[in-house]
């Protein structure tokens, strides 16, 4: 990654307040998990995004289905989902008002890079939130 672009991860990351994490998962083996503890210790508000867990507690927060029952915006949206739904998850940020859409390590959707890009929307995909964090503001 080159320095402008870790220039602008870091700006998105020291920025971001708020994330929406899609694909939460209240097993602590779980990637999705993992992560959202990092956050959480970091100082992020982290809000669990899953229809299978919702109103369930995770890390302290409650589960929604999804982001339009989220009662306050978000600044960032953090997908563990696989690629075929970023798409609408794009969809669903761009309407939901964020700045970043952010797909895990791993997750590509030309689809929804085009629809970030066209709203106008922060990018990134196939990179990991937590390890970019560690990297870049010394987590």
């Amino acid at each position: 990654m080159d320095k402008l672009e870790q220039s602008r991860l870091k700006r998105i990351l020291t920025q971001t307040r708020s994330i929406a994490l899609v694909g939460a998962s209240n097993r602590p083996e779980r990637a999705s998990y993992q992560v959202m503890a990092y956050l959480l210790q970091h100082g992020y508000q982290v809000y669990p995004v899953n229809p299978q867990l919702a109103g369930a507690i995770i890390l302290g927060q409650t589960c929604v289905a999804g982001l339009e029952d989220l009662d306050q915006p978000v600044q960032l949206v953090n997908v563990f989902r696989r690629g075929e739904f970023a798409s609408d998850i794009a969809l669903e940020a761009i309407e939901h008002e964020a700045q970043c859409l952010w797909l895990q390590e791993g997750i590509r959707n030309a689809d929804a890079a085009e629809s970030a890009a066209e709203a106008e929307l922060e990018y990134v995909e196939d990179l990991c939130i937590k390890t970019v964090h560690r990297q870049l503001c010394g987590g």
